[in-house]
């Protein structure tokens, strides 16, 4: 599944259809820049609007993950409920990846936090202690970064 592809295609059978992305997204409710970042392959569309996506545009959802028209005849080994299953699996899975990301950033900042008092005493030792601190504060505010986009995105889908 290659996101510029599936962006290029996106942005091809809008164009057919004389839609622009905010009349697209008007149709799907959704904001005129979630259509440009599917269109850039910044992202894929959400799988709760794959099937509304694929109508609007008159397209399979194979023909979507693909980003490009398939044969009609060509045998499909899963249908598009199959399809949808599997897209919104990916999504969870790199929802988890990230909120893994998240843990260990924050973990490995509270480290370092712990670590910069032991370094004390010359210039050297306290330029040290000084960078593990300033390194672990900002390690546990991307952490926190992290987290807090995953727990707004789970707020938003539920």
């Amino acid at each position: 599944m290659n996101q510029i592809a599936t962006g290029t295609f996106i942005a091809r059978k809008r164009k057919e259809l004389n839609l622009t992305q905010a009349q697209l997204a008007e149709r799907l409710g959704i904001s005129n820049k979630s259509v440009s970042k599917w269109e850039r392959g910044q992202c894929m569309p959400d799988y709760a609007i794959v099937n509304e996506l694929c109508d609007v545009l008159g397209i399979t959802v194979s023909e979507l993950l693909d980003g490009e028209e398939n044969e009609r005849e060509n045998l499909r080994m899963y249908d598009n409920d199959q399809m949808i299953e599997m897209l919104a699996r990916i999504q969870r899975l790199e929802s988890q990846r990230i909120t893994i990301i998240a843990i260990a950033l924050i973990v490995t900042g509270i480290g370092l936090l712990t670590l910069s008092p032991l370094f004390s005493g010359s210039d050297l030792t306290d330029f040290t202690s000084g960078a593990l601190f300033g390194i672990g504060s900002g390690v546990i505010v991307i952490g926190v970064f992290l987290a807090t986009r995953i727990i707004f995105s789970y707020l938003i889908n539920s």
